[in-house]
């Protein structure tokens, strides 16, 4: 069985407990919009098990950061998204706000804003690539 916890608004979301857009759901993920979207495609992809960030993987978590970046994807294809003009990352405690793993996918990168580049800036103190994540597994 899956953990969960009830104080957290992404497991509320990915219960039904919560209002949100779903793009996708699977027994283990859940996309949706990013409620201040930072380009014009701007989703979430979170895993259904409440892990608190991306500094929680372990070895074992390595498909894990996979099946988010294929679903990823997946989502951003469906919704007509340009996968070359795409950016893939995690916030990196303790610059993250929700405490349960999430991957931002948004596209067109070369859309974001002066201060959205500054939050989404590839491998910074706070903002890492899925691939960064996963080298430190």
């Amino acid at each position: 069985m899956l953990q969960q916890n009830d104080n957290c608004v992404f497991c509320r979301i990915c219960n039904g407990k919560e209002q949100s857009e779903i793009l996708y759901k699977d027994d283990e993920y859940v996309v949706f919009p990013d409620i201040k979207p930072a380009a014009k495609h701007h989703y979430l992809i979170v895993t259904r098990e409440h892990i608190q960030n991306a500094k929680q993987l372990t070895t074992e978590h390595r498909h894990v950061v996979e099946k988010l970046i294929e679903i990823a994807k997946q989502v951003l294809t469906e919704e007509g998204a340009d996968l070359s003009d795409v950016r893939f990352g995690f916030h990196w405690p303790p610059f993250n706000s929700i405490q349960h793993l999430h991957l931002h996918a948004i596209s067109p990168a070369s859309s974001l804003g002066f201060v959205s580049r500054l939050i989404f800036r590839p491998n910074s103190w706070w903002f890492v690539s899925p691939e960064y994540v996963t080298s430190r597994l």
